[in-house]
């Protein structure tokens, strides 16, 4: 249970990289990993809004400058 709470809510809802928390957790591979990190609602709302700033960030730039 700690190592599932580790991945999911220590690590990769602060945005650390699953490469990073699978070498944390000592695993050679990615899909070991996986087995522990559980991707979260939350933390899939926040990705998809850092997306869209990222998109709508050089249009509002363009709109300024026209």
């Amino acid at each position: 249970m700690a190592r599932h709470t580790f991945a999911t809510t220590v690590t990769l809802s602060n945005g650390v990289p699953i490469e990073t928390v699978s070498k944390l957790l000592g695993h050679t591979k990615i899909a070991s990993t996986q087995i522990y990190a559980r991707v979260i609602e939350k933390k899939v709302s926040e990705d998809m809004q850092l997306l869209k700033d990222k998109i709508e960030t050089p249009k509002a730039i363009l709109t300024i400058v026209k």
